[in-house]
C-alpha cells in the first residue's frame, strides 16, 4: 500500500443559513441585534484517505458536500471538527477564473496566478508557452481576460495549475468544460501526472470519463461518506442508487411537457417495464419494454413512432424508428392508445438515462409531436459486468497466444 497524500480526519462541515437577512435596522436593534439562522451541515464525520500517486474521484448529486470537501482539502474553507492534512505541493483549480483580475490581460494573469500558486518568475518564464499553447487561448493571451469566455477562463487556469507541477492537484467540473479536443488533452495530462507519481483529486458529473482514469473514488450523499474504494465498484454503487436520489423537480413528470409538433397526436407520458412490471430501475441483461402512452386528437395516416434513450450528460446512445425494420402500423382515430418497443437483454451499463419520443407520418415533412427527456430510469449492474463505457457487448476473451 503506498502512503497517503491526503488524511481526511472526522471532517464536518457547518455553514450558517439567515432567515431574515433582509431585515431593517430598526428591527435588528430591537430584537437586540441577534439574527435567527439554520445550521446547515454539508459535511458530516467525514474519513477518508487518498493515496499518493493515485487520481481520485469524488461523486454525487448537487448539495452533496462533495465541492465543500474539496475545498476543506484546498485549505479555502475551515471544517468545523476535524482535520485535513496532505503531504507536498498543492495545486487547486476550482472555480472559474480564480484567481485572474478581470482588468489584466491572460498574460498578465498567467503570471498572476502562477505566483499565487507558488511559482517563481523565472519558472513561469520558463513554462509560458507551455501554458498558452495547452490552454489554445494564444491569440488572445494580451486580451483582458474579462473578454474571455467562461470556457477560455477555465482552460488558461487550468493550465497554470497544472504547469505548477504539483505533488497533490485539486479538481473541480473542469472536464465539463471546452470541446472535445480540450477534454482529451485534460485526460492525457491526468494520465502523465499519474505515471509521475502525482495524486490528481477530481469532482465531476461524468462518471462515465471517471470510470475511465479514476483509480479510486467515493461518494458522499448530504454531506456524509457513503463508499469509498476501487473506482469501478464504487462508481457503480453510486449510480446504482442515483436514480434513488433524484430530486421530485428533476424525476419524470407524468404528463409530458415541452411538446413539439403539429399537434393531432400529443405524448402522455412513457413508463419502463420488465417481467410485466412498471418499474424505475432495470439491470443489465435485463428485457425491457419501453411503453409510451399517447392521445390522438385527430384522424392520422401511416403513422411513426420513435423512441431514443439518452444519457444523463446529453448524448443519445440509442434510437428506433417503427420505418428502421419497415413496420408499419394502422391509421389512428382519436382516443387514448400506447405502443411498445422491446429491448431484448438491455446492453447499457450502469448510469441514469433519459426517454425521448415522436410521433411523425410517412410522408410528411413536419413531425407530428416529439418530446426530449420525458422520463428517467436507472440501469444498475447486471449480466454480463464489462468493464467500463456506456454498454457491454458480450465481449469475451480467448486465444492467447505466446513465443
Amino acid at each position: 500500500m503506498t502512503s497517503a497524500a491526503i488524511v481526511v480526519n472526522d471532517v464536518s462541515k457547518s455553514f450558517r443559513i439567515y432567515r431574515d437577512r433582509q431585515r431593517s435596522l430598526k428591527a435588528t436593534v430591537i430584537k437586540g441585534g441577534r439574527a435567527r439562522y439554520d445550521e446547515f451541515w454539508a459535511l458530516r464525520d467525514v474519513d477518508l484517505e487518498i493515496h499518493q500517486g493515485k487520481t481520485f474521484g469524488l461523486l454525487g448529486n448537487n448539495g452533496s458536500g462533495k465541492s465543500t470537501l474539496l475545498k476543506c482539502m484546498a485549505r479555502i474553507l475551515q471544517p468545523n471538527k476535524g482535520s485535513i492534512t496532505h503531504v507536498g505541493r498543492m495545486a487547486a483549480m476550482l472555480e472559474v477564473g480564480s484567481g485572474f483580475h478581470p482588468e489584466l490581460s491572460g498574460r498578465d494573469n498567467v503570471y498572476l496566478n502562477g505566483a499565487i500558486l507558488g511559482m517563481s518568475k523565472a519558472e513561469i518564464d520558463r513554462k509560458f508557452d507551455s501554458i498558452v499553447d495547452f490552454s489554445g487561448v494564444g491569440e488572445f493571451i494580451d486580451q483582458p481576460v474579462k473578454n474571455y469566455s467562461s470556457g477560455m477562463y477555465v482552460r488558461l487556469g487550468f493550465a497554470v495549475s497544472i504547469h505548477v507541477e504539483p505533488d497533490v492537484l485539486l479538481v473541480d467540473e473542469v472536464l465539463a468544460v471546452g470541446d472535445m479536443a480540450f477534454q482529451e488533452k485534460c485526460t492525457q495530462k491526468f494520465a502523465d501526472l499519474r505515471r509521475e507519481g502525482r495524486t490528481v483529486v477530481v469532482v465531476s458529473h461524468a462518471i462515465d470519463q471517471m470510470r475511465t482514469f479514476c483509480d479510486e473514488a467515493a461518494w458522499l450523499r448530504k454531506g456524509q461518506l457513503m463508499g469509498v474504494g476501487r473506482a469501478q465498484d464504487v462508481i457503480d454503487e453510486y449510480a446504482d442508487q442515483a436514480h434513488d436520489t433524484i430530486s421530485p423537480e428533476d424525476a419524470a413528470a407524468e404528463h409530458v411537457k415541452g411538446h413539439v409538433g403539429s399537434g393531432e397526436v400529443t405524448i402522455d407520458r412513457f413508463e419502463v417495464r420488465t417481467n410485466g412490471q412498471e418499474v424505475d430501475h432495470v439491470r443489465t441483461g435485463d428485457d425491457v419494454t419501453i411503453r409510451m402512452h399517447f392521445t390522438c386528437h385527430k384522424p392520422l395516416e401511416k403513422p411513426v413512432f420513435g423512441f431514443e434513450i439518452e444519457h444523463e450528460t446529453g448524448f443519445v446512445v440509442w434510437g428506433h424508428t417503427s420505418t428502421d425494420g419497415d413496420f408499419s402500423f394502422p391509421n389512428l382515430v382519436p382516443g387514448r392508445g400506447s405502443v411498445d418497443v422491446v429491448i431484448p437483454r438491455m446492453p447499457l451499463r450502469p448510469g441514469v438515462f433519459a426517454i425521448n419520443g415522436g410521433v411523425a407520418a410517412v410522408g410528411r415533412v413536419r413531425g407530428v409531436e416529439q418530446v426530449r427527456r420525458a422520463h428517467s430510469f436507472s440501469v444498475r449492474r447486471g449480466e454480463p459486468a464489462e468493464t467500463a463505457g456506456v454498454a457491454v457487448m458480450h465481449s469475451r476473451f480467448e486465444n492467447l497466444a505466446q513465443g
